[in-house]
Parts: structure tokens; C-alpha cells; sequence
């Protein structure tokens, strides 16, 4: 199969695991609550119009429904079949389903990868047979998936065995069962819609990316959650989310597994600052996806993005506080400065307008109504309309924790924010309530957005603003590079390292390589001023460790002497390391001392990365990454996400950096890590010096580490 076919078949509808005509559960039970009786009780229940069959050997007749013993004895063939029997008796199904052109097929049972190496081998077999034939296969060892508003239920998840959810416009799509279950009953039990669930469970053929692309051309769906353990195919997911993008349906991702332990890099710093889950935070950057990190930030963020409709944040989230306690206004601006959210002064014509209609309220922001807000709730369109007029902030944010639960406030209430969002539909209305649900689910419908606590509140508009901020940019253009080979030279030592380097636009400074004590006093005097001197070896990355560093050296005799030290070094330290001389160097001072580096990720391609450097870099892990190649506005977007960004941009009277020369920087070596992304494992540039604007920067150190393959020829 051609790449291209493979991504037409990757592609391709999931129709019949969404919305089959018929289907049939092989392993079927007559008892209901066991896995092979719940599938077919809950499509009974919740009323599935298509056809059923169940398929049990040993019965005639399961759940009322006539039973039969096979595939074969089947009065047609299936849409989608659901197979519940385990092991070498699913595959044996799923070959024959292949041979009678079943349309697709969910492995609810286990017994495969996660089994050992026999459940392996059956994994693989259930992925060539999607592969060959083009029957499209859910996990095994998964969940299965649920279309809403057809009843479709191919799972036996507990949570519909007494409800189902309304239909609505959201989808789950989840590699975890368990956790895609419990964020579906989560939006059941706070009312809100639901149009499809899928989870994947092992992935032999459809990955989460594939239903993920699925959904994003689904009518039915208006926003996408998303729960991520791993992701096995990058260009099927990016591909998968820039489709969600384009269609403007939002996609809200837990990517859950964020442990760095055991990934630090042995050779470079860069390796280490990186991190695995932190590409995926490029990946989802770049490809427009917003990241939460917890069950309930995901199912809240959902909810309130379904429920807003067009209404917007804005890329700068700005709230007004109306609250009617003056303790609970503290609250709510605590919580906002945590997630970023700004409380701006409201204007001095606002203030007044305040107070024209409650004299004793603080209307600076927050806006302290008092008892007054129910002892008079007239007063709350008056407030919520003046806080959306003013310009400063772009979101009105109401705390509504006990107010909707009196019957005489609600309907005072509900009114009035019907009336003014109405007046206001460019703008958004935020509500801090959790209960009644009815109350909550009313506000919805108006547009606004619920969360159930003060934080949730905050981070859900911090959220909601990086929706706003993704559909603003719209869809980052990558410049296009072609993969070429690296020559081997390149990674020998760190001057050909440097070669190679200085000739795709980093910033090196003049060295020269000695090979003899007298080389080494000639090269510093044409070079001037003192020196730095360090070992060249292939087999040597940390030299510093075995004295095979030297610096300040001034004058002939010292740096023929310091030549020698480090020679002697060698010997006692690293006596069968491979020697090509010694680099002499000028002494760079000055500047702030960055790290720059790349690596290349196992899933995802190569890496750029820029931080704060020194001695301090592996502690303070200031750093921004960003998938190559990069752009000069990506660049300094990176940049000025630092931490230590200040130190560059004049802070405390210091001068401010060559930006322009560290975003060249930048920009030059994504570009360089992914022309040679085939042959780079990782470059190390430690320390980047950049000096005041325009002085330019000055790279002073670098590592080019090949890839597993080169570095096994090398070792050969």
C-alpha cells in the first residue's frame, strides 16, 4: 500500500461505526448486565432503529432478539460488527468478517498487546487485516463508541445503562476508556449535549487521530474533547487537528502522561530542557488545539464553548467582577490574576453610572453590588450592561453561586441576562454557578458560559481566550524544506560541528585547530587577547569534566603549556579516545547567556528550542519550544515567552539584546535541524551570547549527536 493510499484509507469515513444500518454483537449474552448482554440492552433501551443480531452459538433467541450461531448464518451482511469474544477467537471473527465485507468492526474485548508477547501477534494481525482489506478495526481492548441522537451504542460502558445523554455538539474522542467514560457522564450529569464518543483502546488500526478527523467533518459536532495517552502516528494527528481548525470546530485536549522521569538526556543539555510532553505542547500550539490539564477543565472548557456559540473572550482576557460580596470579588480577582486574566479599572462615566443606581456599591472592579443585588435583583441588568459597555475589559464575569436557587431571583435574573446579552452579542457573559441544573442549562442556552467554582471560572476564560487567540492567527504557515543528508563530519567533533553550523547562519567566532604546542601559541597570537582552549575528540563530549578545558590563557608559553595539560589530560582520563587537536578560541565576554538547541522527536520531527543558559539553565528550566522550522515571528514569539525575557528587554536599566540577531538564530537552526532531519538527533549551542542591540550574539559552544543509526555505524 503507497503512503497515499495508506492516508485515503486513514482518512476515510467511519460511517459504519457511527452511524450503522445494522450491527451485530458476536459473544452476545441473554443477561444484561454482563459485557456481551449490555450492548444490546442499551440499544433496546435508548431506542437504536437499525437492525440487531446478536450472534451466540449456544442460543436461539438473546434479549427477545432471535440469536444466531455465525457470521454466516446472518440474513445480511453487517455494517459494523461488535466483538466481544477474546483473544485468537476475536481475530478468527474478524478474518472471516473480512471475507464477507463487513463494514467495520469495534474489539471490546482484551487478550492482545497488553497480554505479552502471544497478545502481541494477534494485535499485529488484527492491523494487517485492517490494512489489507480496508475493514476499518476500533481498538481491541476498548470502549467503542456512541452516536447520540441514532442510539448508536457499540460499548458496554456502565454509563449508559441508565440514561443517555441528550443530543448535542459535543464529541469525545479518548485513547482511555475508563477516563472518555467518565468525562461522558460528566456532561450528562451537568446537561449537556453529546453527538459522539469513540475510544480507542490499543489502536491496531484506528488511531484517535483518525476519529478525531472524523468528527471534525461531522454536522453534528460543534467542539471536539480530546484525552491523549501517547500518540503513535504525528502526521495523522496534526493533519487530524488542522482539519478541527479549518472547519472552526475548537479541539480541547488532556494529554495525560506528563512525567518526565527517565527522559533526561545523557549528552546535552537540550535533551533534557526539552521533554516529551512539552513537544506536545508545540504540537498543540502550531496545529491550533487548546490543552487543559484535568478531567474537569476539559468537560467545563467544553461545555462553555458549545454553549457560546460565536460569542468571544477575545486573544486578551479582561474581566469585569460583579459580585454581591465583597469577599467573594477578592476571590474572583485572586483567581483571575492566577490563569492571566486581567481585571481592569472600569472607566470613571461607568464607575458613576454604577452608582447612580446602587449609591453604596464599590465600582471600581470588582464590582461589589451588596445585598443589594438581591434585595433589589433589578439592578443586575443595570450592572452587567455597564460593565459589557465599557471597554476595558471584554468579558463580564457574575457570581451566581446561590441567587438562581430562589425562585423569586431566578426568574428576575434570567430575564435580565437574556436582555442584555441579547444587547450585547459580541461580547461574553460568564456565570460562577453550579446548581439547579435547569438553572444552569437555562443560562447556557442564552450563550453564556457556566462554571461550577471560582478557579474553574478562570481558567475556563483563560481557555476560552486561547480559542480566541487560535482563530484570530488561523492556520500557522510552515515554510516548506526539503530532507537532505548530512555529511558525517559534521558530528565528529565541535569544530566540524561548527563548519557546518556557521555555514547555515549561526554565529561563530573565528578558531583556529592546533595540533601541536607551537600551533597552538601561533594560532592565539594571529587570534589576539586571551584565549579559550579545548579538547577536539569524537569519543570526549563532556571535556570540562577531564580538564580538557583551558581559558583566559594569554601569551606564547602559557598557551603552549596549557596545550600540554590538556594533552596530559586526555591521557590519564580518556587514554583511548580519538584526538584531532586542540580548538584556541577568543575569549567572548559580555552579554546574556542563552542555550539554543534542537532535537528531533520520535513522533513528531525535529524540535527548536531557545532558554535561559549558564550554569543556572538546568535549574530554572526557562525555555520555549517550537516544531521546525520556525518562522522570524515564531521566533520572537518564543522569545518573549521566557521567563527571562526582561533580562533581554532592558529590565532594571540594562541595555536591551539583539533580538534580531537571537531570532536569526533561531529561525537559521530550525531550518538547518530540519533539512537534516533524517541525520540529527540533537544540536547543543551552550552558551548563545547576546549582546546589546545591534552588537549582534555569538554562539561559543555546539554539539551536532547523530542519530541511533549513525551513531551505531560509528560505534561499528
Amino acid at each position: 500500500m503507497t503512503l497515499q493510499d495508506k492516508t485515503i484509507a486513514q482518512s476515510r469515513g467511519l460511517d459504519p461505526i457511527f452511524a450503522p444500518q445494522s450491527i451485530a454483537v458476536i459473544g452476545a449474552s441473554s443477561d444484561p448486565t454482563k459485557t456481551g448482554g449490555r450492548p444490546i440492552h442499551m440499544l433496546k433501551m435508548h431506542g437504536y432503529k437499525g437492525r440487531i443480531y446478536p450472534v451466540n452459538p449456544k442460543s436461539e433467541v438473546v434479549q427477545d432478539l432471535p440469536a444466531f450461531a455465525s457470521l454466516d448464518a446472518l440474513p445480511e451482511v453487517p455494517d459494523l460488527i461488535m466483538v466481544l469474544v477474546p483473544g485468537a477467537a476475536a481475530v478468527a471473527v474478524l478474518e472471516r468478517a473480512v471475507e464477507l465485507g463487513v463494514g467495520a468492526a469495534i474489539v471490546l474485548s482484551a487478550g492482545f498487546a497488553e497480554n505479552g508477547p502471544e497478545g502481541q501477534a494477534l494485535q499485529a494481525r488484527v492491523t494487517e487485516l485492517a490494512e489489507t482489506s480496508g475493514m476499518r478495526i476500533v481498538g481491541p481492548n476498548c470502549l467503542g463508541a456512541v452516536s447520540v441522537r441514532d442510539a448508536v451504542i457499540a460499548t458496554f460502558s456502565v454509563a449508559l445503562e441508565k440514561d443517555m445523554p441528550k443530543p448535542g455538539g459535543i464529541s469525545i474522542v479518548s485513547q482511555s476508556g475508563n477516563v472518555g467514560s467518565a468525562a461522558l457522564a460528566n456532561l450528562h450529569e451537568a446537561g449537556a449535549g453529546l453527538a459522539r464518543f469513540i475510544a480507542t483502546g490499543n489502536e491496531a488500526d484506528v488511531q484517535a487521530a483518525d476519529a478525531l478527523e472524523w468528527v471534525a467533518q461531522d454536522d453534528e459536532t460543534n467542539v471536539i474533547l480530546c484525552v491523549l495517552e501517547t500518540c503513535r502516528d504525528g502526521a495523522r494527528l496534526t493533519r487530524a487537528l488542522d482539519k478541527a481548525h479549518a472547519s472552526g470546530k475548537p479541539v480541547v485536549v488532556m494529554k495525560i502522561g506528563t512525567s518526565e522521569a527517565g527522559q533526561k538526556a545523557a549528552l546535552s543539555h537540550t535533551g533534557g530542557l526539552a521533554g516529551s510532553d512539552r513537544v506536545f505542547d508545540a504540537v498543540f500550539d502550531r496545529h491550533g488545539a487548546i490543552r487543559v490539564h484535568s478531567l474537569e477543565e476539559m468537560v467545563n472548557t467544553g461545555i462553555a464553548l458549545d454553549a457560546m456559540g460565536d460569542r468571544r473572550i477575545g486573544t486578551d482576557p479582561s474581566v469585569a467582577i460583579v459580585a454581591a460580596s465583597g469577599g467573594f470579588g477578592v476571590m474572583m480577582a485572586d483567581a483571575a490574576a492566577a490563569n492571566g486574566v486581567a481585571v481592569n479599572p472600569l472607566s470613571e462615566a461607568t464607575q458613576a453610572r454604577i452608582k447612580a443606581v446602587l449609591p453604596l456599591a464599590s465600582a471600581v472592579n470588582p464590582i461589589d453590588a451588596t445585598a443589594q443585588m438581591s434585595a433589589n435583583p433589578d439592578f443586575l441588568e443595570e450592572l452587567v450592561d455597564a460593565a459589557l459597555s465599557d471597554p476595558a475589559n471584554s468579558t463580564a464575569c457574575l457570581m451566581l453561586s446561590m441567587g438562581m436557587g430562589i425562585p423569586r431571583l431566578r426568574k428576575v435574573y434570567t430575564d435580565a441576562l437574556a436582555r442584555v446579552t441579547a444587547k450585547h452579542p459580541e461580547k461574553t457573559v460568564v456565570a460562577c454557578i453550579a446548581q439547579p441544573q435547569d438553572a444552569v442549562e437555562e443560562l447556557r442556552s442564552l450563550g453564556i458560559a457556566c462554571f461550577p467554582t471560582i478557579d474553574a471560572c478562570m481558567a475556563g476564560i483563560a481557555a476560552l481566550s486561547a480559542r480566541d487567540r487560535i482563530q484570530t492567527r488561523g492556520a500557522v504557515e510552515v515554510e516548506q524544506i526539503a530532507v537532505e543528508a548530512l555529511s558525517p563530519e559534521a558530528w565528529r567533533n565541535e569544530a566540524s560541528a561548527k563548519v557546518a553550523l556557521r555555514a547555515a547562519g549561526l554565529p561563530f567566532p573565528e578558531e583556529i585547530i592546533a595540533r601541536s604546542p607551537d600551533e597552538a601559541a601561533k594560532a592565539a597570537d594571529k587570534i589576539g587577547g586571551p584565549v579559550a582552549m579545548k579538547i577536539l575528540s569524537p569519543d570526549i563530549q563532556h571535556k570540562s569534566d577531564i580538564g580538557g578545558v583551558q581559558l583566559g590563557i594569554s601569551g606564547a608559553e602559557n598557551v603552549a603549556a596549557a596545550y600540554k595539560r590538556i594533552m596530559l589530560a586526555v591521557e590519564l582520563h580518556a587514554s583511548d579516545a580519538r584526538v584531532d587537536g586542540v580548538l584556541v578560541a577568543p575569549m567572548a565576554t559580555g552579554g546574556t547567556e542563552l542555550i539554543l538547541g534542537a532535537t528531533r522527536d520520535a513522533t513528531f520531527g525535529p524540535v527548536v528550542m531557545i532558554g535561559l543558559g549558564g550554569i543556572f539553565a538546568e535549574i530554572f528550566e526557562d525555555t520555549a519550544l517550537a516544531l521546525a522550522p520556525v518562522s522570524k515571528t515564531q521566533a520572537e514569539t518564543m522569545v518573549r515567552s521566557l521567563k527571562a525575557f526582561p533580562l533581554l528587554d532592558g529590565a532594571r536599566g540594562r541595555a536591551p539584546a539583539d533580538l534580531d540577531a537571537l531570532t536569526d538564530a533561531i529561525v537559521n537552526l530550525s531550518r538547518f535541524v530540519a533539512r537534516f532531519a533524517d541525520d540529527v538527533a540533537e544540536i547543543d549551542i551552550n552558551p548563545l551570547l547576546v549582546r546589546d542591540k545591534g552588537q549582534g550574539a555569538m554562539a561559543l559552544d555546539a554539539l551536532i549527536i547523530p542519530n541511533d543509526h549513525h551513531q551505531a555505524e560509528a560505534a561499528e
